[in-house]
């Protein structure tokens, strides 16, 4: 059955809307030539958008060439004020942004742990209405909050989670109360990551994937033929509780450490690092063990080495990668990971005890670990535009490139991607690379999880997200993906996240602004 007028209408004014939200200002001629619409179908919804005051013009196009310029149409930006907050343990961290998503303000609220919930809600809020003063915002349309912990899908609602402050579920109430007819929204700060990750990050070009979050602690989210999945209770991906060999204990409805947190969390990250003599600082959350990560890269790439996990003789550099693994980043099918010393069989292998060489050494979170998977102090990772605010970490080294292609074997050679044409990779050229250990065996633990992940779901890509993921970049992807390789029968890729902690700000940001624009764009469109 054709469409009628009025509903012919508001899907071509959606259409525009969104090239117009995608591609920046268009002039008409530019939106008949993307819309495949006529002439006079263009002028007319032009007109109805502007009428409405969801469009208007903002400049010219053509001004360097002679004769009359072509009128350029852009969304009106300042028709609605949006708030973005990533709430976190000890703070929150607070942006405010127009209709098309630009940042104005922002704002890092530390919360003392021993505040009362009424003086932690309070300061929260006021910081936000402050950032909405600075960015000139009379009133906010709508907030978007990412938290960690479980969303009732019923209500929205922030569920009682053990491990987390009570002013977490108080914080939406007040800020509904203090904004009045603003529209507020909480969602998993995972599943938000996760959409970040799909519209500006490493997961553009897929509708199905699970991003992995390694951080203070672990998560995922998964993603199915491009809809978010959150499950009955809200709480798909809560992979911290997932039972996996290689840990001492068993995990319970109340901790996680006896899980999948107890191999990849950020205090099993630092416990690895330590074990393999690597500098660590006594900070214990997700910037501190991606700093441990980063530098534990870059010493590779500066040594030589690699932490592809290969079984190279002393001085001699791996066999080249046939390109059999899925995923990103060169490894080598025939190495293995590098045992760590007293583990047993490693995770890769399947043995007994697999994966104890991670998480013998890493007892995990401990009580009151559940749902931490963002208990870092605000200021302290990626807030916006990849701006970093924290510190590199312990033992990080800057500026170091690897070493040049032709190097002796005693400095390590590099080995040619395959046939994915992924980077070069370095392989060890000796055996004691404490570095590209301590990647071998992190990767170990990765991979378990990851392995858990795809024989359930499929998914055909994971992405390792947070700022243990960003971190271990393409090195720890590469690695993760070959163990997977030989764990799954599933072919799988393996892709390093491109925003690391900033992803969940961007994530609370986006939704905020879709659901702004779902609103006004339907409230509007119609009116003369």
């Amino acid at each position: 059955m054709p469409a009628s007028p009025s509903t012919a209408r508001a899907i071509n004014d959606r259409l525009a809307l969104g090239l117009l939200q995608e591609r920046g200002p268009l002039t008409a001629g530019q939106l008949k030539q993307l819309t495949g619409l006529s002439r006079p179908t263009v002028a007319d919804l032009v007109e109805r958008l502007t009428a409405a005051g969801l469009v208007r013009v903002v400049g010219e196009s053509g001004a360097a060439r002679r004769g009359p310029n072509a009128r350029l149409y852009g969304i009106v930006a300042d028709g609605a004020f949006l708030a973005a907050l990533d709430v976190r343990t000890d703070g929150v961290v607070v942006l405010v942004a127009d209709l098309v998503g630009r940042v104005l303000a922002e704002a890092s609220v530390p919360v003392d742990g021993g505040a009362g919930t009424g003086p932690a809600v309070e300061r929260v809020v006021a910081a936000v209405e402050r950032a909405a003063k600075e960015a000139g915002a009379e009133r906010l349309h709508t907030v978007g909050i990412g938290a960690p912990g479980l969303i009732d899908p019923a209500t929205g609602d922030l569920r009682d989670s053990a491990g987390l402050p009570a002013w977490h579920r108080s914080l939406a109430a007040a800020l509904q109360e203090r904004l009045p007819g603003a529209r507020i929204t909480v969602e998993n700060e995972t599943n938000l990551a996760a959409l970040a990750e799909q519209r500006e990050g490493a997961a553009r070009d897929r509708d199905t994937f699970v991003l992995l979050w390694l951080g203070h602690g672990t998560g995922a989210a998964v993603v199915l033929d491009g809809v978010l999945r959150r499950g009955a209770s809200g709480g798909t991906g809560e992979i911290g509780f997932l039972p996996v060999p290689g840990t001492s204990s068993l995990p319970s409805a109340t901790d996680c450490g006896g899980g999948f947190h107890a191999l990849a969390g950020a205090a099993a990250v630092l416990s690895l690092a330590a074990a393999h003599g690597l500098p660590t600082p006594a900070v214990v959350d997700g910037p501190s063990a991606a700093g441990v990560v980063r530098a534990a890269v870059r010493n590779a790439s500066a040594t030589g080495a690699s932490a592809a996990g290969g079984t190279a003789t002393e001085g001699r550099p791996g066999k080249a990668p046939t390109g059999e693994r899925a995923g990103r980043g060169a490894a080598e099918p025939g190495g293995g990971p590098v045992p760590v010393p007293g583990a047993g069989p490693s995770a890769a292998e399947g043995g007994p005890g697999a994966g104890e060489g991670v998480a013998g050494r890493a007892p995990g979170g401990g009580a009151g670990a559940r749902f931490v998977a963002a208990e870092n102090g605000p200021g302290s990772r990626d807030v916006v535009g990849g701006r970093s605010t924290g510190a590199a970490g312990a033992g990080s080294v800057a500026g170091v490139e690897p070493p040049a292609r032709g190097s002796s074997a005693d400095e390590g050679v590099p080995v040619r991607a395959g046939r994915d044409g992924a980077r070069s990779v370095w392989q060890p050229a000796g055996a004691g690379d404490a570095g590209a250990r301590f990647l071998a065996a992190l990767a170990d633990g990765v991979a378990v999880g990851a392995a858990s992940v795809v024989a359930v779901l499929d998914p055909g890509c994971v992405v390792l997200g947070g700022e243990v993921g960003r971190a271990g970049g393409e090195v720890l992807a590469g690695l993760v993906a070959e163990r997977l390789a030989r764990l799954s029968p599933l072919p799988t890729e393996v892709r390093a996240g491109g925003l690391g902690g900033s992803a969940v700000l961007r994530g609370a940001l986006l939704t905020a602004r879709d659901r702004a624009q779902d609103e006004l764009w339907s409230g509007r469109q119609s009116r003369p």
